[in-house]
């Protein structure tokens, strides 16, 4: 064959080499295409949820009935939380044992950020109670992430006007020296107050009989007429009976004393720092939530705490603005636990 004859096959031989190399290229890039395609089609729904949370409601359960507390700043939380997130926050009363039943609900729904709770300082009484008698359906480590405390709510512990004590130091005094017990109210068996009260009557040595209520609103009403003598709950509470003297404040459970009663001095300052107890209310989440949802949920909290009309009503009630990390509010709780566990298992406070 001659020279040009070659040339010519050669030219042919590379010809169909390129194309053999662009059928490939082409080959591997219409894989690569569709390898991606492929994996975002089976990206996990949950992940596409997260990206776009909130996409409905929110439902808030507030484990007490309503018009306490405790509800009142999980429905200002829920305003102000649902403006800026675009979507309702639905807060929904489900009261009974001691806030258990409502606390339960949460612990078994689905942990995607559509369910919520909102709860308070008994969560750590009335849990140990429940888990003492071992009829409690929950834990608070196992079955619930802490997201953020909202308000620090302290507790504040009252008598009735005619008895002739300043504060709880005078009242101990007056409960040993008195012929007959006297009674002191709580919002029932394994609460927060019924804790107080018996620890109080162990420490100090006093006799006292336990009158339980269903709820902080009969108690407080019994307290005004002086069918008892003692009692405790959150200060938002009893605070506008306190101001018009109604019932007399004779002291705060909280590290430090209240800027809405400020005359009132804490159960340290008096001798008995063993009833000390930080009261707050705050959100909590189902074990399994995914992480972003639960971050997304912390800076709604943060800034609805430090929203200016959200601190403004907080400072009308006696609440003071939370906030708290992760972190923060997970060391309170095992804190608290640790403390009034064991009180509880020895002196069997029960929740009806």
């Amino acid at each position: 064959m001659s020279n040009e004859g070659n040339d010519v096959v050669r030219r042919l031989r590379n010809t169909k080499l390129k194309l053999q190399d662009l059928k490939i290229t082409t080959r591997r890039a219409w894989l690569s295409g569709a390898l991606l395609t492929a994996a975002v089609a089976l990206m996990p729904m949950q992940a596409v949820a997260q990206a776009d949370y909130p996409t409905r409601s929110i439902r808030v359960v507030v484990p007490f009935p309503a018009g306490g507390t405790t509800d009142m700043l999980a429905r200002l939380f829920a305003q102000k939380m649902g403006e800026s997130m675009g979507q309702t926050l639905v807060v929904e009363n489900v009261g009974g044992a001691g806030g258990s039943i409502g606390a339960d609900q949460i612990a078994k729904a689905a942990p995607d950020g559509y369910s919520l709770l909102f709860h308070n300082l008994t969560f750590s009484t009335t849990t140990s109670s429940l888990q003492y008698a071992g009829r409690s359906r929950h834990d608070i480590e196992k079955d619930f992430i802490p997201i953020s405390v909202g308000a620090y709510v302290p507790m504040l512990l009252l008598s009735h006007p005619s008895v002739p004590a300043k504060d709880l130091k005078e009242f101990v005094a007056l409960a040993k020296a008195a012929k007959d017990p006297l009674f002191y109210g709580s919002t029932g068996p394994g609460s927060v107050m019924n804790f107080s009260g018996e620890l109080l009557k162990r420490d100090a040595g006093i006799k006292m009989d336990h009158v339980p209520f269903r709820g902080a609103a009969p108690m407080v009403q019994e307290l005004v007429a002086g069918r008892i003598q003692f009692g405790g709950d959150q200060l938002s509470t009893s605070l506008q009976h306190a101001r018009a003297g109604a019932l007399k404040p004779l002291a705060v459970q909280s590290a430090t004393r209240s800027k809405a009663l400020p005359d009132v001095p804490t159960v340290r300052e008096l001798g008995f720092a063993f009833l000390e107890l930080q009261g707050w209310n705050g959100f909590f989440a189902p074990a399994g939530t995914p992480d972003a949802i639960v971050a997304r949920l912390h800076k709604e909290i943060v800034a609805a705490a430090n929203n200016p009309e959200v601190r403004a009503r907080m400072e009308q009630v006696g609440a003071e603005p939370g906030g708290s990390t992760q972190d923060e509010m997970r060391k309170m709780l095992r804190e608290q636990i640790s403390k009034v566990k064991p009180v509880i298992e020895e002196l069997k406070l029960v929740v009806q």
